[in-house]
């Protein structure tokens, strides 16, 4: 189904009490929910069971479809608030990793004045899948290392692969 399909489905459901819609990717459904200003959370292989037609929600289904066209490289979205201050260091930390790159957990802890324990806890507690884009963490060496979202280490790849230039490394 295309994206102006799902968005002409949602708009004749009309909103439901949570606000949430999915949009098929190369990495399997990907579920959006919010309020009609705000992400709250993406999940990779879920499906939303009551599509919403909030503005946040469609301008995120927008995004991530540019994004997986190769269109989109920089997210800008309104997303919720992380609950403190330390949190949202690290949230933005990993938002500054540019598409098409990776970091290591020990070169991006030692960037920020952090440890790369508490990088991978932010990643591993991460609302956000490819917005917060902790995919593009490595571990030493350039060890794939865990990812928290949809197949794990399987998506981390999937997702980097499809920042890879044409013919290039990460």
């Amino acid at each position: 189904m295309t994206l102006e399909r799902s968005i002409a489905a949602l708009h004749s459901v009309g909103m439901y009490a949570r606000d949430a819609a999915s949009i098929a990717t190369p990495i399997g459904l990907v579920r959006v929910t919010g309020t009609g200003d705000r992400i709250d959370a993406i999940d990779i292989g879920v499906e939303a069971r009551s599509p919403s037609d909030a503005p946040a929600i469609l301008e995120a289904l927008r995004q991530i479809d540019a994004y997986f066209a190769g269109r989109l490289t920089e997210f800008d979205l309104p997303l919720a608030p992380s609950p403190t201050p330390r949190g949202a260091d690290l949230r933005q930390a990993i938002v500054d990793i540019a598409y098409g790159t990776t970091a290591s957990y020990g070169a991006l802890a030692k960037a920020i004045g952090s440890s790369p324990r508490a990088i991978g806890q932010a990643c591993a507690r991460n609302p956000f899948p490819i917005i917060v884009p902790c995919h593009r963490i490595l571990g030493a060496g350039g060890a794939l290392g865990a990812y928290s979202a949809g197949e794990g280490p399987i998506t981390k790849s999937r997702l980097l692969d499809h920042e890879r230039p044409p013919g290039g490394l990460l």
